[in-house]
């Protein structure tokens, strides 16, 4: 049976519960009054680069480039680094395309990494392996043997508010004289043995959409320790002016920057970024509390090496044990007005990336097929997350 559904649109259900939607209850309305009133509302002014320092200050970095997406901020973020056209960069298997997009955006070809079948992020075992065994050193320069392409950088996504096991990428692209680019666009304020994601590499890449963590409607981040790069990299998300009057361009740049009234209320959701990671893993802790004696349903996981923010919680539902597989389950949900999501195609199955190579991929294949992202808004009620396990425990069986 098909069952067509509008995302985010009502079912025939007393209340629609979203899968994630933005909270706003800070100081919103009083800055972007401000940038009214004073009537800084494009993409310079003082909330600009009050939130740039802000929230680079919040992950401990020393320089942040407001951007006007998570992409644009990859994309630059690339440029930055150094990679070039017919390079290739190490991503994620399992990821939204963005990062993969941006790869493309320089001429740079990625290269698909499987994941780990326990926190479902960039598997680091099979980036060694791959750099060791399947690369070699040409006049400096580690090459792919199959392409002859220069290996230039890895971006490892840590993927639904999860840190990636980074230690041994880290340890293996300094070995190589590799970049470490982290796209953190889904974790936010998540930890990496007590460090912040995002300023564990060399530059990390923050996203603000609407359904993120804190949100500027759109808006990105880019940060960085490295000065000389954050200048580079506010130089080109500003069209590439080279002089404070005349019209003159360098090189080719980009109308990446952040407006004031987006900045205005990123520093307001800013302020409250702890509340609202405390408030994810309440939710998560009561889903699997909840879900956890349902047979062929794996709750969401947590490394004792990490501090998630369970940006979107997600479970795996085994359809033999469970009775139903996650497509099926997505559509009783719907039917019964809950929202809910699976994850992505593997990068390595997408048909407008059918030409880029792929080091296995059968991890986030499963995964793929398996995989439910539950409803999980900073604002999400008590009364509404009972609704969803009581629905999920409805349709499954008790182990």
């Amino acid at each position: 049976m098909t069952i067509s559904f509008e995302p985010g649109a009502p079912a025939e259900s007393d209340e629609f519960v979203p899968l994630c939607v933005p909270e706003v209850r800070g100081n919103e309305w009083a800055y972007i009054q401000e940038c009214l009133d004073t009537n800084w509302v494009s993409s310079v002014g003082a909330f600009v680069t009050r939130f740039e320092q802000e929230l680079a200050a919040y992950v401990g970095a020393q320089y942040g480039v407001a951007t006007v997406n998570g992409t644009a901020a990859l994309h630059i973020a690339l440029l930055v680094a150094g990679v070039e056209a017919d390079d290739e960069v190490l991503v994620s298997d399992l990821t939204f395309i963005a990062p993969v997009n941006a790869i493309r955006y320089v001429g740079a070809w990625p290269v698909f990494i499987d994941v780990e079948p326990h926190y479902w992020q960039m598997d680091p075992q099979k980036v060694c392996d791959f750099l060791t065994h399947e690369c070699h050193w040409q006049q400096g320069e580690l090459r792919n043997k199959r392409t002859g392409r220069r290996v230039r950088a890895i971006i490892p996504v840590h993927i639904l508010g999860h840190p990636v096991d980074l230690d041994p990428i880290l340890v293996i692209a300094q070995q190589y004289d590799l970049v470490v680019i982290e796209d953190a666009t889904e974790s936010l304020g998540a930890k990496y043995k007590e460090n912040s994601v995002g300023h564990l590499g060399h530059l990390g890449c923050f996203s603000f959409n609407g359904n993120k963590l804190i949100t500027t409607g759109g808006g990105g981040m880019l940060v960085t320790d490295n000065a000389t790069w954050a200048e580079k990299a506010k130089y080109l998300t500003t069209q590439a002016k080279d002089d404070p009057l005349e019209f003159i361009h360098g090189t080719v740049g980009f109308n990446y920057r952040l407006t004031n009234i987006q900045a205005a209320m990123g520093c307001a959701q800013l302020e409250l970024v702890d509340e609202y990671i405390q408030a994810k893993r309440q939710i998560a802790n009561h889903y699997t509390a909840a879900l956890t004696d349902i047979s062929g349903l794996v709750p969401m996981r947590e490394a004792d090496w990490a501090f998630s923010v369970f940006w979107l919680y997600t479970c795996l539902i085994d359809p033999d044990l469970y009775g139903d597989d996650s497509r099926r389950l997505l559509q009783k949900l719907q039917m019964a007005g809950i929202q809910t999501r699976p994850l992505w195609q593997p990068m390595h199955l997408s048909p407008a990336n059918k030409k880029c190579q792929s080091y296995y991929g059968d991890v986030a294949e499963k995964l793929n097929a398996t995989a439910l992202s539950l409803p999980c808004s900073v604002g999400l009620t008590a009364k509404q997350q009972q609704r969803v396990v009581d629905q999920i425990r409805s349709t499954g069986r008790s182990k």
